[in-house]
């Protein structure tokens, strides 16, 4: 028997939350609290356990006086999206408001106690079910505070194949079909007991959802759970349980959900680490991960350590660093340890200015100010300002020195590896000498001698020089970033190795170089490296060049592109000769304008408006433009996950490098489209890529971390070709006629090697999408093309339903679409109807009997979907599905699975006739015939009293009181007749459970 769902996830993980603090309330016990249907007419259930959050309102607000559905009630009117969920996590951070009326002004509205914890109530539940009129939804494992609904674990089973991916999907289905929900409630996780993974209510975009890492055990003796304790009593104090490397372990479900759903944790996330921001005028919600917490508790640790006043924090491309900065801001400035500090956010670009000041606007704090000007900043330091000031580190310039002698303010100082250099850095510590500095950088520090003083800066009270650190290598491994293949363009394109060296890569000033501005003026020194770059003749040829890659490579994968030229001038001519081999609307430019530019670079001015519609088009997939056409703008700080190629024409190195490139490695994945981003690409024009070692200053561990030539890839696409497919292509003996299908059907009978050959195919197939086209794969065409059609056929053999055009990336689906001449029938019978006639079509059909098992399941399917209210057509088909099941694994021979799909198919015809006899419509016939089959006695006596329950409770469908009384009846009438509790709920059990399937889809 295999384990259950509820067995094997949803029961442990009830007892476990019950080992570290909250209390089980009983699915019976929790419908009641949430209201009850009155009378014939049906009454949504609470989404709250309205009692308990009046009593928890009225102890914490002596003076509230509203009527105990008032908070509810209001509750109710909030919008069923992503702005009423705002707007109740203020409510949860005791941000909402009640009238006073003894003392006529309004009140803060504490929800719940953050200083005395022990003061609210933590409750779980399970199988929470809501049903708005429209639709139904069960969430399996519901954790509330104070009566409040927060946490929501949806459970698969473990055995279930991508338990996690369909959790996630249910999840996504939750939010569109019963949003109501989702007001309150603010985390999500999905388990199959393997894998976890949470995020955020309103965010289920694959990208933001993340896997739960838990600390490996370091000692070397004792058990297991000895282990578990020791992490457990670190994690469930407070707090800077975050501060703890954490690993991606599989299993350990206990461990995970007492560290996830560790009520101070649950609490701090609530309180602190969920943030809304505004992104292209969108609103969006989001949750910081480990490595931000940890960061965090980090920082306010040091700032607030009173000896250590340095601190250097590196959390690379694409991890977050900004809404990491945000919340430090935020934790500091609110710190009652801080005692009302200043703490300076400095930035480095005037873009990031604004959206900063959006950002922490939008965390309700009252105390903040633009420092905009040199004379401004000096003034709010002078006046001894108490706050959060936004800054740029320019704005230091000739600072007076000792301008504030505090201790209590904080600096926290954005791309620290470039922004502190030199005389700035000095205006800013002299005019601030007791103040606490953290740099935060995007970028490893590198090995130059300006990297040294960057630690000399801001490492030095840490052994290793950081303060804490999520390197690239980090990021890859947990899938937030992506690795990066690069390609070099073909010899006659590339700049000749020593104009390259000479008046680039040698220089001693271009060393480490950290900002584009000063790699600007580098390369208007390179006069001959310009005008190569430049050339009229190879700016045409470089144009076509990426036009024809643009179309064969990056386009059928549906991603888009930078094309990144030397300078301005070098974009607005790649423009126009782009627009010679690819439609205008195409690519766009995007630079900075000026009022003495020339005619040609006017040409491509743009007004903010604009420039804001073309940075929102392109991170769509299905708007123009296609291409962006940048030099300085948009490579730095600019993230749309649908950019994958970088055509790369501008010298760069070291940070600048690091920081063009990251613009590709973002995740992209688009369930309706089927697109999962492999990897960033960069096809390198200039050659840098050739001489990685003096490009890039930094260790080589990082450097493998980020990027790989692409030769690799088609040398893994070589191997795979040549050890895995030679055994696939072997059961190909007929060159593809029917006896080959049977064989196949056969081969791919047991599961697992089913599921493996598909992954395995998935990679060679990714693998072909990204090369070709390309002369290398000649060699390999006939045998991917059969490998594919095989692929084909064990899909639509083992699938309910196969669209080849989605089953196959495009270009491969060009490949093989067409060539396929041997594939399983989907419906293999004349017609949807099972009846003899099926049977004898399908006897006659000449085809292996493996085959014919999967056409007869594949047809009681069918005709089970398209007539889903017959109940015993669903009823046969969940049984063909069992029998199907032990076929695969073997279970049961090829015979016997025939005999009982024949047997089920007689037994629904022979119920045809003896339904028309007795006179019964469908349900109550299928009813009678269920509690026979179940040994119920008095079964015609029961059915009638099962059939007066279901005309008592027609809304049963549609709601979810009215479908728990028609339960609560079939029980009683079954019982009435039926001695054994154990037999009546399995008969009731199974019954509602073929109900549901057939009647509430």
């Amino acid at each position: 028997m295999k384990p259950s769902e509820h067995k094997t996830v949803q029961a442990r993980i009830l007892a476990y939350a019950q080992e570290i603090g909250w209390n089980l309330v009983s699915r019976e016990e929790a419908e009641l609290r949430r209201g009850k249907t009155k009378g014939r007419q049906e009454c949504p259930p609470s989404l709250f356990f309205e009692d308990l959050l009046h009593a928890q309102v009225v102890k914490f607000n002596p003076r509230y006086a509203e009527a105990e559905g008032a908070l509810p009630g209001k509750f109710r009117h909030l919008h069923t999206d992503i702005y009423g969920n705002r707007e109740f996590v203020e409510h949860l951070r005791n941000r909402g408001k009640f009238f006073d009326h003894e003392e006529k002004r309004e009140r803060d509205l504490i929800l719940i106690d953050y200083e005395q914890p022990e003061r609210n109530v933590y409750e779980v539940t399970e199988e929470f079910a809501y049903h708005n009129g429209h639709y139904g939804t069960r969430q399996d494992v519901v954790f509330l505070i104070n009566g409040v609904p927060v946490l929501v674990i949806e459970c698969k089973n473990a055995t279930k194949d991508e338990g996690i991916a369909l959790g996630i999907d249910q999840i996504r289905r939750y939010h569109e079909e019963t949003p109501e929900l989702f007001v309150p409630q603010q985390l999500f996780t999905a388990t199959d007991a393997i894998g976890f993974s949470y995020g955020v209510t309103w965010n289920t975009v694959r990208r933001n959802i993340f896997v739960w890492k838990i600390d490996e055990p370091q000692r070397t003796q004792g058990t297991q759970r000895e282990d578990e304790e020791e992490v457990l009593k670190t994690k469930s104090s407070a707090i800077s349980a975050f501060s703890a490397v954490k690993k991606d372990l599989p299993g350990r479900l206990e461990t995970k959900v007492k560290t996830f759903c560790a009520i101070p944790r649950v609490l701090a996330f609530l309180k602190e680490y969920i943030i809304f921001a505004e992104k292209d005028e969108e609103l969006n919600k989001y949750i910081l991960r480990q490595h931000q917490t940890d960061g965090v508790e980090k920082v306010v640790a040091r700032a607030l350590d009173g000896k250590r006043r340095r601190g250097l924090v590196w959390h690379t491309q694409g991890s977050g660093k900004t809404f990491t900065m945000i919340k430090t801001a935020e934790m500091l400035f609110r710190a009652p340890e801080a005692d009302k500090p200043s703490v300076l956010l400095m930035i480095d670009r005037n873009e990031l200015e604004d959206q900063m000041l959006k950002n922490l606007a939008a965390l309700g704090l009252g105390n903040l100010e633009h420092a905009s000007s040199i004379r401004r900043l000096n003034e709010l330091l002078k006046n001894d300002y108490r706050g959060i000031i936004v800054t740029m580190i320019h704005k230091f310039r000739d600072m007076p020195a000792d301008l504030n002698l505090r201790k209590n303010i904080y600096v926290l100082i954005d791309e620290a590896h470039r922004t502190t250099g030199g005389d700035l850095g000095n205006f800013l510590m002299a005019g601030l000498p007791n103040a606490s500095y953290i740099g935060f950088t995007g970028t490893p520090v590198d090995k130059t001698a300006f990297g040294k003083g960057t630690f000399k800066t801001f490492g030095v009270d840490d052994d290793e020089g950081y303060l804490h650190k999520y390197s690239i290598a980090d990021s890859i491994g947990d899938g937030t970033t992506l690795p990066l293949y690069y390609q070099l363009a073909p010899n006659e394109m590339l700049v000749p190795h020593e104009v390259l060296d000479k008046e680039f890569l040698s220089l001693a000033e271009a060393e480490g170089v950290a900002d584009i501005e000063e790699l600007n003026k580098i390369l208007e020194r390179a006069v001959n490296l310009k005008n190569f770059l430049k050339g009229k003749k190879r700016i045409q040829q470089v144009a076509e060049f990426v036009a024809k890659h643009y179309k064969e490579n990056v386009e059928p994968l549906g991603y888009k592109a930078f094309l990144v030229g030397v300078d301005r001038e070098a974009c607005a001519h790649y423009k126009h000769a782009l627009d010679q081999f690819l439609p205008p609307e195409y690519s766009e430019v995007v630079y900075t304008g000026s009022n003495n530019d020339s005619k040609l670079l006017k040409e491509f001015h743009l007004d903010p408006k604009r420039e804001r519609q073309i940075r929102k088009s392109f991170g769509k997939l299905d708007q123009m433009p296609k291409i962006l056409i940048v030099t300085e703008k948009l490579l730095t700080g600019f993230d749309a996950p649908v950019l994958y190629a970088m055509y790369l024409d501008k010298p760069m190195r070291d940070h600048t490098l690091l920081q063009a490139i990251a613009r590709v490695n973002r995740p992209y994945e688009n369930e309706s489209q089927e697109m999962v981003k492999p990897h960033g690409f960069v096809l390198d024009f200039v050659g840098i890529f050739d001489k990685l070692e003096k490009a890039l200053a930094f260790d080589s561990a990082e450097i493998n971390a980020i990027v790989k030539d692409i030769g690799l890839l088609k040398a893994l696409f070589k191997a795979k070709m040549q050890d895995r497919v030679p055994g696939w292509l072997k059961l190909i003996t007929h060159n593809f006629n029917d006896k080959d299908v049977d064989d196949l059907i056969e081969h791919f009978r047991d599961k697992e090697r089913r599921k493996e050959f598909f992954k395995e195919y998935k990679e060679i197939e990714m693998l072909y999408e990204i090369i070709s086209p390309d002369a290398y794969l000649r060699p390999f065409i006939e045998d991917y093309t059969t490998v594919s059609k095989i692929y084909l056929v064990v899909r639509k053999a083992y699938t309910k339903r196969v669209y080849v055009d989605r089953d196959f990336q495009k270009k491969t689906n060009e490949l093989v679409q067409g060539l396929v001449s041997a594939t399983v029938n989907e419906t293999p019978t004349p017609g949807v109807f099972i009846d003899r006639r099926t049977l004898e079509t399908i006897a006659a059909m000449d085809e292996g009997k493996a085959t014919k098992v999967i056409n007869l399941v594949k047809a009681i399917e069918k005709s089970a979907d398209e007539q889903s209210d017959d109940l015993f057509l669903v009823a046969m088909a969940e049984r063909a599905k069992a029998v199907q099941e032990a076929f695969e694994e073997r279970q049961t021979t090829t015979e016997k699975a025939l005999e009982d799909l024949f047997s089920e198919i007689e037994k629904n015809n022979k119920r045809k006739e003896e339904q028309s006899e007795k006179g019964l419509d469908g349900l109550s016939y299928f009813v009678l015939c269920k509690l026979t089959e179940d040994g119920i006695p008095n079964a015609e006596k029961v059915s009638g009293k099962v059939r007066e329950a279901f005309a008592k409770h027609p809304g049963w469908k549609d709601g979810e009181g009215e479908l728990r009384e028609l339960r609560k009846a079939v029980t009683y009438a079954v019982y009435s007749e039926e001695d054994d509790l154990d037999k009546v709920t399995a008969t009731v059990e199974s019954l509602f459970m073929l109900l549901e399937k057939a009647f509430r889809k």
